[in-house]
């Protein structure tokens, strides 16, 4: 495993972003463990987080995209954190936007800020964590339906490798869905792999009772291969 997602997997936890206990998703179901970039919360944990985006995004993606796309709200910060280290580390100067949650009637008007999508653009999508992929089709909708651009892919935090609208994990039925590269900085094996047993400023944070739990869930929820 690179070090740059060793680095990010223990940023999580003691940034109090990736948790274990008892926690209820959006979707309704029961999980051991919970991703929450909400608790991302000062100026240096931003500059870091934007960090390990650009760090998977030259990985991944390297110089197919041109433009940086933030569904609000919680991708308005990780786009603008991005390309800030894409710009400052990796002498990638992209754009960037994100929309308004309403269309503004007034003033410049319009649903984007930031760049103005154009015809020709190559958008990369940023989010925090995909469970269903709801946002993420709501955003590829709203791009396409506004400009013709190209979707260079999707990037998240990570990848919970549980089933979306069918057997297959949600950044796979993506993937298929728009024809577009779907990629997480970590997925949720690594996490497991890197934690497991590992002390963390004198916590073990995943021990084997918690693990249990999670293979349990996986059981009930894990996408398919």
């Amino acid at each position: 495993m690179e070090t740059y997602k060793q680095q990010f997997i223990e940023f999580m936890v003691r940034s109090n972003v990736l948790t274990f206990g008892d926690f209820v998703t959006k979707s309704g179901r029961r999980t051991p463990f919970f991703i929450n970039t909400g608790n991302y919360r000062t100026g240096s944990q931003i500059k870091a987080l934007g960090e390990f985006y650009a760090a998977a995004m030259v990985k991944h993606f390297g110089n197919s995209f041109d433009v940086l796309y933030g569904p609000a709200y919680k991708g308005i910060p990780l786009v603008v954190a991005t390309a800030s280290a894409l710009a400052g580390l990796h002498h990638r100067d992209v754009a960037y936007c994100f929309n308004r949650k309403e269309a503004k009637d007034h003033g410049e008007g319009g649903i984007f800020i930031g760049h103005e999508p154009s015809a020709g653009d190559r958008i990369l999508i940023v989010e925090d964590v995909v469970t269903a992929g709801t946002s993420v089709r709501e955003t590829v909708v709203l791009l396409r339906k506004t400009v013709t651009v190209s979707i260079a892919g999707l990037i998240v935090s990570v990848d919970r490798m549980e089933r979306g609208t069918g057997d297959r994990s949600a950044l796979a039925e993506l993937a298929d869905e728009f024809g577009i590269a779907s990629f997480a900085i970590v997925t949720l094996d690594e996490v497991i792999a890197h934690l497991c047993g590992r002390t963390i400023d004198g916590v073990v944070t995943l021990d084997e009772a918690m693990l249990e739990k999670i293979t349990e869930y996986r059981r009930q929820y894990g996408a398919s291969p």
